[in-house]
């Protein structure tokens, strides 16, 4: 059976599907960046071999998004390196074919993608602050020593959430110490964190977008009961979250991979026979230089990637006086 393989890299977390001919996926993984994404690639991969029979599933294709999709698509010869506005609208509208409004929070980002008759055809981020993503509510969690992934069950205890200032994150947290201070209930003020995240993202990432349902979210903070819940009082309607949900950009560019062509058989890399070879993937020396380009007033600073010593790929240049050839 032929198979492809999709990896999301992100700043907090790295996910990986391998999809089958029919287009599900029969292996996942979800493992935190550490800020070291080729090495968290690699342990991605490993988890979705221990997944899958290779005697009876082959690897003809993979694809990467993310923010480092250039670096690990390099890395395992991907044949579809997108970004992750794409993978998530083709994920989402393959199993959601009517979806309209796609909401994601990652650990550090999050976005909103319009969508229209299963095309995206508006979308915003959210700028250089991380208040109501991933990694703030971590941080929250450690202050009031509680672990995030029980927050959403704690906040839907709650009876009167307290009003925090969502914003920014320093706000925020002056906001929460101030609310444990006068004595307010730990449940409340978790679901005030929670309404909190939902609000602050619909005023700033969602702000002037025509949201409509059917709405699906999306991200590792999808998986925050209480957030949903907050954003189904905010809204008045539903909300819809998948059990792979935080997966979706791996999967949407899964699904990108396979209906482009196989990956070719290149001599060399993952791809050197024509099928994904594991043990290739895993097992060589991968490193990253920066260069400063001097050809014309720009300076672009060039990201250059060596495999075992060998320069595979480079990209940073916006004039071809600073094409590096390979």
């Amino acid at each position: 059976m032929n198979c492809t393989i999709g990896i999301d890299i992100g700043s907090i977390s790295t996910k990986g599907v391998v999809i089958d001919e029919s287009r599900d996926i029969v292996a996942r993984s979800y493992l935190w960046t550490e800020g070291d994404p080729a090495k968290a690639a690699k342990r991605v991969v490993a988890e979705l071999r221990d997944q899958i029979d290779e005697d009876k599933m082959r690897i003809v294709s993979a694809g990467t998004t993310g923010s480092a999709r250039r670096l690990v698509g390099s890395m395992l010869g991907a044949s579809v390196i997108k970004n992750e506005i794409t993978a998530h609208a083709v994920g989402t509208t393959h199993l959601h074919p009517d979806v309209r409004t796609i909401f994601e929070i990652g650990g550090q980002d999050s976005k909103i993608i319009i969508v229209s008759d299963g095309i995206a055809v508006d979308y915003a981020m959210n700028t250089l602050c991380a208040a109501g993503t991933g990694s703030f509510l971590s941080s929250q969690a450690h202050r009031l020593g509680v672990e995030v992934e029980d927050f959403g069950e704690i906040a839907l205890t709650s009876k009167k959430p307290a009003n925090i200032a969502a914003r920014c994150t320093v706000f925020a947290e002056s906001d929460l110490v101030h609310k444990i201070q006068v004595g307010y209930s730990r449940e409340d003020i978790i679901a005030g964190l929670c309404h909190a995240v939902a609000s602050n993202y619909l005023n700033n990432v969602g702000k002037g977008k025509k949201i409509e349902g059917p709405a699906v979210f999306q991200g590792g903070v999808s998986k925050n009961v209480g957030v949903v819940h907050a954003f189904e009082e905010l809204l008045g309607m539903p909300v819809l979250v998948d059990p792979d949900g935080h997966l979706m950009g791996a999967y949407g560019v899964a699904l990108l991979a396979a209906d482009a062509n196989p990956a070719p058989a290149t001599g060399e890399g993952p791809f050197a026979s024509g099928a994904f070879d594991f043990d290739a993937a895993l097992d060589f020396e991968f490193v990253t230089r920066e260069v400063e380009c001097g050809r014309c007033a720009n300076h672009c600073e060039i990201i250059c990637v060596y495999r075992d010593g060998e320069l595979i790929d480079s990209w940073g240049n916006r004039c071809e006086r600073g094409a590096i050839a390979k």
